[in-house]
């Protein structure tokens, strides 16, 4: 008898995850910019496809690796659904060019196009990212501790078919970006 009363007591103590749900946060501008094999990518370019963008710079020497391997785990997991798509934003154009993107997909086994690596010059991707995505993107000067570094943002961002932002999904958040992947499928 106690031990039913304390598995039952067990069961409505454990907190709920709260439910995920979509949102509009508005529609991604039109770009102009490269990808890593310097073909031209624009907003049409993803035209009736989802997809889920990141943003980094191949010098970055923490969060873009980790951000970069979670992309490719979930791009592993999506690879056979055509309708998705990755991106991943270069927030360091001066650096980036499409032979160092290149060469930073290839340490994480980006398939293109399905996973493009995009560039431009400096004021096109501050208005991309910044404007556009409402993310972070600036240089943070040297000190006496660190080298000089780009603060950028650490959330993924899920787009979909008509090019409508509908999440800021946490990638260090277990499952929720393929979550809000699905819910987005799903929606159709």
């Amino acid at each position: 008898m106690t031990l039913l009363f304390a598995l039952a007591c067990s069961s409505t103590s454990a907190p709920e995850a709260p439910a995920l749900k979509l949102d509009n946060f508005g529609t991604v501008p039109d770009f102009a910019l490269v990808d890593q094999t310097a073909s031209p990518v624009s907003l049409a370019s993803f035209a009736d496809h989802v997809w889920l963008a990141d943003f980094m710079f191949t010098s970055c020497p923490d969060i873009c690796p980790t951000l970069s391997a979670r992309m490719a785990s979930v791009a592993g997991k999506y690879e056979a659904q055509e309708v998705v798509q990755f991106v991943s934003f270069s927030v360091d154009p001066q650096t980036d060019t499409p032979a160092k993107l290149t060469d930073y997909a290839a340490r994480f086994g980006a398939k293109h196009p399905t996973w493009r690596f995009l560039t431009g010059d400096t004021a096109t991707m501050r208005t991309v990212v910044v404007d556009g995505f409402k993310l972070l993107m600036e240089k943070a000067p040297a000190t006496d501790t660190q080298p000089e570094t780009i603060l950028h943002g650490s959330r993924f961002l899920l787009v979909d078919k008509h090019a409508v932002i509908r999440a800021y999904p946490d990638p260090k958040t277990p499952g929720e970006l393929e979550a809000y992947l699905d819910l987005l499928l799903k929606e159709g």
